[in-house]
């Protein structure tokens, strides 16, 4: 089982994170007036592992 997590404090809602996935486990959302990365498909998540090493504040970590 994969686990992505998003550090709300390091991510800045840039939206690298869904360019860079190909296969669409993020999307971006408002929460507390400001703009996150969310994860809504975790199941989807394929370990590419290109969010994690995309995110230029390393806000995004894969566990597998």
């Amino acid at each position: 089982m994969v686990s992505v997590k998003v550090d709300e404090e390091k991510c800045t809602g840039c939206g690298t994170c869904i360019d860079t996935c190909p296969v669409e486990v993020f999307e971006l959302q408002e929460k507390e007036e400001k703009t996150l990365s969310v994860v809504v498909a975790e199941d989807e998540c394929i370990v590419c592992r290109a969010c994690e090493v995309q995110c230029n504040e390393e806000a995004i970590e894969v566990i597998e």
